[in-house]
């Protein structure tokens, strides 16, 4: 499968939507930590500058000012790097964001291994994990700049506090302007299969779909099952593909521990025990290095994931 990147990353992408949406909403402001520039308001801030604040760098002011104007009747939208989306205001999102259930946005950048040469300090690796335990939190991972602008409207336009998961450069283009977007609900790419069912979201997705080429020259078929909600997930999806294929691999940029792969097992633990397998970090810290590099290091390369897949079927 030939490799075609996006002409623009998903922070670029999600700043498109913000524009979108901050004409259409007066009472929509977008708030960053030093960040408001590099986060994709670029737009927003031509526009409607005196809509867009820049506090410096102090995340939790950042956090509690998104509050604030949600809790006077405003949209508000924070953004920040994945590491300080996730941990750096974790009090804050929880206490002030999610508890009262405001309309706040946490646009989390840098996520996974996109913070590349930034290394562990702006990579993204245990946010998921972090944030899947607040209450009241939608926690949303767009695969490309298609997805992420799609994406992006649809949270927008939600009521109520989201952790959207975005990247730094240009990634693999996978969907267009056709691609559909439901919280709580998973995309089906592929049905064919039922050795395996793949599930996988964020830049994991286009690696899945170009080690299919690698797995099926081996004889193996799979339904590959896109998951950009991680929570709420997609049970429904899940249950299905556990009842109609051989067990279930879980692809993720993200630690095996506590992310997708963890949501994932949950449900299915409870209601309808599946062989399964987690492909991801392994519980590490990585190192700095362009951003694809570090994908085919740390698990996710095409070629890693079809051995996985072929060694998870044949020996079930």
């Amino acid at each position: 499968m030939s490799v075609t990147y996006d002409k623009i990353s998903t922070r670029d992408a999600f700043g498109i939507a913000l524009g979108e949406k901050a004409r259409e909403y007066d009472n929509l402001f977008a708030i960053g930590a030093d960040t408001t520039k590099s986060m994709g308001c670029k737009q927003m801030m031509a526009e409607f500058p005196d809509r867009v604040i820049n506090n410096g760098i102090a995340e939790q002011n950042m956090a509690l000012i998104g509050a604030g104007i949600a809790a006077s009747g405003g949209r508000s939208v924070i953004a920040t790097y994945a590491p300080f989306a996730s941990m750096r205001i974790a009090e804050q999102i929880r206490t002030f964001i999610c508890y009262p259930n405001l309309d706040v946005k946490i646009i989390s950048g840098l996520s996974g291994l996109s913070g590349n040469i930034e290394g562990v300090t702006h990579q993204g690796l245990e946010d998921i994990g972090v944030m899947r335990s607040m209450a009241n939190l939608v926690i949303a991972v767009p695969a490309d700049a298609a997805s992420c602008t799609v994406m992006a409207r649809s949270i927008l336009d939600y009521n109520g506090p989201v952790y959207f998961r975005i990247g730094r450069g240009a990634v693999e283009k996978v969907f267009d302007e056709n691609y559909t977007f439901e919280i709580g609900k998973a995309n089906i790419l592929d049905t064919a299969g039922t050795d395996v069912a793949i599930i996988c979201n964020g830049c994991a997705v286009a690696r899945v779909l170009r080690a299919k080429e690698l797995w099926e020259k081996e004889g193996i078929s799979a339904r590959i099952i896109e998951m950009p909600c991680v929570k709420p997930i997609d049970e429904e999806a899940i249950l299905s593909a556990a009842s109609d294929c051989g067990g279930i691999i879980v692809a993720e940029e993200h630690n095996i521990l506590g992310g997708l792969g963890s949501a994932v097992a949950e449900v299915l633990s409870e209601k309808k025990p599946t062989r399964m397998l987690r492909i991801g970090i392994n519980d590490i810290y990585t190192e700095s290095a362009p951003h694809a590099e570090l994908l085919d290091k740390y698990n996710l390369s095409p070629a890693h994931i079809a051995e996985t897949v072929v060694s998870f079927v044949k020996t079930n």
